[in-house]
């Protein structure tokens, strides 16, 4: 999709369109003024206490982004004011794919889940919504080290490779988090939705690439500390949105350890409030682990295990050789000799680059059909094909023009016409291309010349192994289709009326009205909403601030009357008048 009815800038005009398909538009008038009221509560609430426990650059950055405490922020106006610092936001659909939300990362956007908690999952819910993204990521970014970080953990972790079970996981996760947000879910349904995430979560084998570079994320951008363990300070955007784990994750019941590139073996809940964080002494030291951990990842390693990471996740990926020749596709099978690999192969539409940019006539209308190579160098032979001079290569017959046979070390064979060949910018061989062409390994014919031209990648090792394509214009990649959507639940007459009430209070505190009866909404409340107890508190805000002692100690008595019938929501009541009362007036 394009950016229709979205208001763009410089920095989301970068997109590549594969990321554009995830953004929505943010539809504001589809917030209802319980939804600002909740916004409201958990802003008020967090800027009271995380004035006090978060990292400087949290207060400091909701002034310079422009996130207020009384408003649901519009992304149109967040987006104005974000450019200032170099970045930008979009709203997205709840969860999207882990690489997806990295990449955006990469280009400086910050993913916005445009839903908001309810009220009933007021201090925490695992679903993304905007009090999460817009409270919790996006005042921190002010920080510019921290906006450095982001990004090129954005960079770094969109290259990561997932395994075939972690996109099973995702879209468990994803499903779960749906129905445990939306109204009306029935328990059973939860219940079995948890049992498919523990068991995917209990036999997942060998963590991916992805799966440990997300569990950084998690506890640095997510759930990270800051500081001393003594005295750590909080900056991960969970904690930062989360009323209720931010207070819980400052006490002696979790546990607070160093932050190093062991945290990457530290699986998460996302369903559960987390029994231990890390405290990363400065930002600094965040942007260290990662370049430590980019360095076990196939993206710097390339080699057989980079190929074989690529084929477990039998999704699309991409391997460079030392030419700098890249092949994009959907890796299948590989030969190996000495633990290298000799002999790659690509099954369906393939493409070749240079550079991230695809090789005139090598796209996946050429390479429809699959595309395998061989690596390294050849046999008997000491300097590799992409090293050879025009004479060596003349004294192993390597020229258009003649038929030849390259025997490669571990055994495969090509034989062919050689037609012509490709150069880097180096003046290195990365192509040749045969025809009248086998290709053997053993008793295995690899391709034959009935197949028409053979294009051999050249190249003595795989210097790199990466998730996607090099080329993002090589490959449709407009396909995205969750199988899941949030659920939108139609409200009863009973629900209209109590959001009538929350918008008759909320005109009365912006001074758009002042023809309603405070007594008169807390009839209505008591009579047909017993069990709201987010409207009295701002009632009992309106009555404090006016002096009305009449009025509080009937909305006082109310709210004694709901603690006893959910003493779950106590806590809630006592927080919101608490932040009043602290506020003065009352005489």
């Amino acid at each position: 999709m394009e950016l229709q009815s979205i208001e763009s800038n410089n920095i989301l005009d970068r997109l590549p369109k594969h990321l554009k398909q995830f953004i929505k538009p943010q539809n504001y008038d589809d917030y209802t003024p319980i939804n600002q009221a909740v916004w409201r509560y958990v802003m008020r609430k967090n800027v009271d206490y995380l004035s006090k426990v978060a990292h400087k650059s949290y207060v400091d950055g909701l002034k310079q982004t422009g996130i207020s405490i009384d408003d649901i922020p519009n992304m149109y106006g967040m987006n104005r004011i974000l450019k200032e610092i170099g970045w930008a936001a979009v709203a997205v659909d709840g969860f999207i794919p882990p690489n997806a939300f990295m990449e955006f990362q990469a280009y400086n956007v910050l993913v916005i889940a445009s839903d908001i908690r309810q009220l009933e999952h007021i201090e925490y819910t695992p679903a993304p919504d905007i009090i999460h993204e817009g409270a919790g990521h996006a005042p921190i970014i002010a920080n510019p080290e921290y906006a450095e970080y982001l990004r090129r953990f954005g960079e770094i972790g969109c290259k990561a490779i997932s395994s075939a079970k972690d996109y099973e996981l995702y879209e468990a996760v994803r499903y779960l988090s749906i129905l445990k947000e939306a109204p009306g879910s029935k328990e059973e349904d939860i219940q079995k939705a948890e049992a498919d995430v523990e068991y995917l979560q209990e036999n997942m084998g060998k963590p991916s690439e992805m799966a440990l570079i997300r569990n950084l994320h998690w506890w640095t951008v997510e759930y990270g500390l800051i500081g001393t363990l003594d005295n750590p300070k909080i900056y991960g955007a969970g904690l930062l949105s989360s009323i209720g784990e931010s207070t819980w994750c400052m006490t002696d019941q979790v546990k607070k350890l160093p932050y190093s590139i062991k945290a990457a073996d530290q699986s998460f809940d996302i369903t559960k409030p987390q029994p231990q964080l890390f405290v990363t002494s400065n930002f600094a030291h965040l942007s260290l682990v990662l370049e430590e951990f980019a360095n076990t990842m196939a993206l710097r390693t390339g080699g057989l295990s980079g190929v074989n990471k690529l084929i477990e996740s039998e999704a699309l990926g991409s391997i460079e050789l030392s030419t700098g020749l890249q092949i994009s596709g959907v890796f299948s099978n590989v030969i190996s000799h000495k633990d290298k690999p000799i002999y790659i192969q690509t099954t369906g539409k393939t493409a070749l680059s240079y550079r991230e940019k695809q090789l005139v006539g090598h796209g996946t209308n050429h390479h429809n059909g699959g595309f395998g190579s061989p690596i390294g160098k050849l046999k008997g032979i000491n300097i590799s094909i992409e090293d050879m001079s025009p004479r060596d290569l003349t004294a192993y017959n390597i020229f258009e023009g003649e038929r030849v046979t390259l025997e490669f070390e571990g055994g495969v064979k090509v034989t062919g016409n050689i037609i012509t060949g490709k150069r880097n910018l180096q003046g290195k061989i990365i192509l040749i291309s045969f025809e009248n062409c086998t290709v053997s390994y053993k008793e295995e014919i690899l391709f034959q010349p009935e197949w028409g031209i053979y294009d051999m990648a050249v190249g003595k090792k795989v210097v790199s192994a990466f998730s996607g394509p090099a080329d993002f214009n090589s490959f449709d990649l407009l396909t995205h289709k969750s199988s899941t959507e949030t659920i939108k639940i139609k409200k009863t007459p009973k629900e209209e009326e109590l959001e009538i009430l929350y918008q008759q209070v909320r005109d009365y505190r912006e001074g758009n009205t002042q023809t309603i009866s405070r007594h008169k909404v807390l009839e209505q409340l008591i009579e047909n909403h017993p069990e709201d107890w987010l409207l009295p508190i701002e009632l009992y805000e309106l009555a404090f601030q006016s002096s009305k002692q009449e009025l509080c100690e009937a909305i006082l008595k109310h709210l004694e009357g709901i603690k006893s019938n959910r003493p779950q929501v106590g806590h809630l009541i006592d927080d919101g008048l608490d932040i009043i009362e602290k506020s003065g007036v009352l005489n």
